[in-house]
């Protein structure tokens, strides 16, 4: 954050709120941006180079600009809390609309989904890596090459369930607790390792490089250990009906 006292935001945040203060709402913005910065580089680690960290920036002030609009707290949140969401929300709607994601990346996922949904249905589990790497007809380091890539499709792929960046109505509220219910369940049941990727990424907020030093493997393994997961979240949602 800037340089500003505690006693000044609570002072422009009054000012915001009881006048709609344009001045006030500006310098608010300017500094809560750090989070724009801080939110745009956790999802734009590994993307590629075609990817521009700033297009992302610019898609999460929106984001920003949108929770300060929206906050209120007498509900009890700290703003940061209530930010994130929105700004993660922001760019990763930005991302969707680059459409950067080539075909071939695109179609490898597909295929390791479908793999993984007939080994779930044979095995009654979640298949080990020899397993799909087996079932896809490829060696188990080719398979760990199409997770890494397959790594870069996935920036997010749980923030529609984990969080959401807009305010739904009554109906979207519902869904999305169902959802959320159904994803929880589902993450049990994976293997230990995964689960402890996904706690430490999405709830305790570490990049997958903190996250490497605490399992002992390398930031790649973290990666493709996050996509794997992911991938499988994805295939059981769809068997279940709820994505």
């Amino acid at each position: 954050m800037t340089a500003s006292t505690p006693s000044m935001i609570d002072h422009l945040w009054q000012r915001w709120w009881q006048q709609r203060d344009v001045r006030a709402r500006e310098r608010l913005i300017v500094h809560y941006s750090p989070l724009v910065k801080f939110v745009a580089g956790r999802l734009g680690a590994g993307l590629p180079d075609s990817v521009d960290v700033g297009d992302l920036v610019g898609s999460g002030v929106f984001g920003l600009m949108d929770a300060i609009d929206r906050y209120e707290a007498d509900r009890g949140a700290k703003f940061e809390t209530f930010a994130i969401p929105r700004i993660r929300g922001a760019i990763l709607d930005g991302l969707r609309s680059l459409d950067w994601v080539p075909r071939s990346i695109r179609a490898r996922s597909r295929a390791v989904q479908e793999a993984m949904a007939r080994l779930e249905v044979r095995l009654q589990r979640g298949p080990t890596d020899d397993e799909l790497a087996e079932e896809l007809r490829v060696t188990s380091e080719e398979l760990q090459r199409w997770l890494a890539s397959i790594a870069v499709a996935t920036v997010g792929p749980l923030d529609h369930v984990l969080v959401t960046g807009t305010e739904p109505g009554p109906q979207a509220l519902l869904e999305d607790a169902e959802l959320r219910h159904t994803m929880r369940s589902e993450v049990r049941n994976l293997p230990e390792r995964e689960r402890t990727v996904l706690a430490l990424y999405y709830d305790e907020g570490l990049t997958l490089n903190e996250i490497g030093q605490i399992l002992g493997v390398t930031e790649s393994r973290v990666s493709q250990l996050h996509t794997k997961a992911v991938l499988q979240l994805r295939t059981r949602l769809v068997a279940t009906g709820a994505a």
